[in-house]
């Protein structure tokens, strides 16, 4: 199985993140507010006797909300003919395997409109997309792939009528877009509702353009809440199983009283087709993003300046934590507001402001959204307790570069293995510099052995890493290593965290001691 945008909408691509919210009426027109959908009133949430019950027919919302959504073409400059090119970019890395069957469901195909032509010139490339109108003034939501590097926009809507549409913004972070098209009269608009109380079983309705066939309506229930997915860190998604295809991106999802409570980005499925998983950019960051695309055009995200991983199980034990929790600093930026806060490689982040740090992921999403030079207090565990650091968000910069460490590498000597660990380490040398690609700015002691069956291979490390650090502790050579580790088991601890650069790139690791 792969994921996938709903990428009939931009051609050639591959897949793919407080204001007041709106009233929850669906559909202005002119101004005027038309008559919600009749539905039941809940009374109590405790009995399944007390549930909305399923609708008898999505006839009577379809027909409120569908003036609103549209259909989106563009036209943007192809690359040279599809035979003479690679195959089109992911969000994945080149060995993750859903970016190598993205590139097999699309592979030679030439994208929807292009022209055949001599070898290697250029050609204009059209494709689908969907959207919706959030202002009477003809403000129009979609995702930034249907809409990027477009040279032409043209928005339809149901009734037929084209306007060609002038992009506000765009944010390839939450993958939204906002558009402008302007109408001689007031235009028909849908409102977004609110995400967060929307649960797992509730029903939601799609509208969009798949395959660019026209205004389609699809029904199903969410199934699930806060799903992440690969190159959309930012946005916990909403998983739906109405059926949506490529064309329905950047089109709404309606709760029943036919609020916006999602933006369909993209599925997930074996051939490229709906197999009942999708997912929708939920109302409430969309909403932010929108807000912040209308005020000038861009949307200004926190910063803080650090390196994160995720904590295993090993890596919380080598930590003295008693569970997997938060999110590791593997390095601090300098000049960075982590590094004016205090904060070391070796912390483990546990909350943010109010919220709880729970997993990697959620430290990205929580400084996103934090308004520039907004105060911060951070609980982070060091030294085997908790302290709490106070932090000024800075502005996100185009470039970030981390620091290594500084080189301290000592006199060549033979391989020594680090106790029962099953790795051996031995001096920098030129010669393993260059056997390894290790830059001379890093110091250390090179991993030149790994036993296959270790829990050190099981946990990533891997020949040519270089060990910088033991217990936050730098290291100079492989003696000093040796030493550390020894030191180390000799005080009973059976885990201890080892910091090894591998390409330029630090992370932290969990060195299982098996004699400990």
């Amino acid at each position: 199985m792969h994921l996938h945008t709903l990428s009939s909408d931009r051609p050639g691509d591959g897949p793919t993140s407080s204001t007041a919210l709106r009233p929850s009426r669906a559909l202005v027109v002119g101004g005027m507010t038309m008559t919600a959908l009749a539905m039941a009133a809940l009374v109590g949430t405790s009995s399944l006797a007390s549930a909305r019950p399923a609708p008898e027919s999505f006839a009577d919302l379809a027909a409120e909300v569908s003036p609103a959504v549209v259909n989106i073409s563009v036209v943007q400059e192809g690359a040279p003919r599809v035979a003479d090119r690679a195959m089109p970019e992911t969000p994945f890395g080149a060995d993750h395997p859903f970016g190598e069957n993205f590139k097999r469901f699309f592979g030679d195909r030439m994208p929807q409109g292009a022209q055949p032509g001599p070898r290697g010139q250029r050609h204009e490339v059209r494709g689908v997309g969907s959207g919706f109108i959030v202002d009477a003034e003809g403000y129009v939501v979609t995702n930034d792939h249907v809409v990027g590097d477009a040279k032409e926009i043209t928005v339809t809507l149901p009734g037929g009528e084209s306007y060609q549409a002038e992009l506000i913004g765009s944010d390839d972070k939450t993958d939204l877009a906002l558009l402008k098209i302007e109408a001689d009269e007031a235009l028909p608009s849908v409102a977004f509702g609110d995400s967060h109380a929307v649960r797992p079983g509730d029903w939601v309705m799609a509208v969009g353009n798949p395959f660019g066939l026209g205004g389609t309506v699809t029904a199903g229930i969410v199934s699930a809440r806060g799903r992440d997915l690969p190159g959309g860190t930012l946005i916990d998604f909403l998983q739906i199983d109405a059926p949506i295809n490529r064309g329905n991106s950047g089109g709404p999802a309606f709760d029943m009283a036919g609020a916006v409570i999602g933006v369909n980005t993209a599925i997930f499925s074996p051939t490229g087709g709906n197999v009942g998983i999708g997912f929708a950019i939920p109302s409430n960051l969309a909403q932010d993003v929108i807000a912040d695309l209308r005020d000038d055009g861009k949307v200004e995200r926190g910063w803080l300046g650090v390196r994160i991983q995720q904590v295993t199980p090993d890596i919380a034990e080598g930590f003295g934590l008693e569970e997997a929790r938060g999110t590791l600093v593997a390095a601090v930026e300098p000049d960075s507001p982590a590094e004016a806060a205090g904060l070391k490689a070796g912390d483990v982040i546990l909350t943010w402001g109010e919220e709880e740090v729970a997993v990697m992921s959620d430290l990205p999403r929580l400084i996103a959204f934090t308004p520039v030079e907004a105060e911060r207090r951070v609980t982070v565990w060091r030294d085997g307790r908790e302290e709490s650091l106070q932090v000024v968000t800075g502005a996100l910069p185009t470039e970030t570069k981390v620091s290594a460490l500084e080189d301290q590498a000592g006199e060549p000597s033979a391989p020594v293995q680090l106790a029962d660990s099953g790795v051996a380490v031995a001096d920098l040398s030129s010669d393993l510099r260059r056997q390894y690609g290790i830059a001379e700015e890093i110091g250390g002691a090179v991993i030149v052995e790994v036993e296959p069956d270790s829990d050190a291979a099981e946990n990533g490390l891997r020949v040519g890493d270089v060990i910088t650090a033991i217990a936050l502790e730098p290291v100079a050579s492989a003696r000093d290593a040796e030493a550390k580790i020894e030191a180390l088991q000799d005080a009973g601890r059976p885990v201890v965290t080892v910091m090894a650069s591998r390409q330029g790139t630090e992370s932290f690791f969990a060195l299982r001691l098996r004699d400990a």
